[in-house]
């Protein structure tokens, strides 16, 4: 049984041996088809070198835009915000010029009445 693992064994290697050792024809057909493949894959690669330059040029507009778009929406909240505050202030500058003057007309009735003055003093505007 061993002997003929062995043997068995042997002749496999001696035909792989045997296989290795014969020459692969290799005919002009096969050189024109290899330089035919060789010239498909250049120019697969200058396609895709062009696609990349395209998609490079596309990235490039996209975020020159989306920077553009940030802008004009920073630039629109900045403004909203200036605006709001202009409003509030040119809205609010009458009435405060209003109260102020109540304050005023108060603080002079509160010299002659006393009550009145405990009243501001209690509310802290004497």
């Amino acid at each position: 049984m061993k002997r003929s693992l062995v043997l068995i064994a042997f002749l496999f290697f001696v035909f792989i041996l045997k296989a290795q050792e014969q020459p692969i024809a290799y005919t002009q057909a096969d050189r024109d088809r290899l330089v035919r493949i060789e010239t498909k894959v250049e120019s697969l690669d200058k396609r895709i070198d062009d696609i990349h330059f395209q998609i490079n040029r596309l990235e490039d507009k996209f975020d020159s835009y989306f920077m553009w778009g940030f802008g004009l929406v920073l630039m629109s909240i900045f403004g909203l915000i200036g605006f709001i505050i202009y409003d509030r202030r040119t809205t609010l500058a009458p009435v405060e010029n209003k109260t102020e003057r109540i304050i005023k007309v108060l603080k002079e009735a509160a010299e002659k009445d006393p009550a009145l003055r405990e009243a501001l003093k209690n509310t802290a505007l004497w």
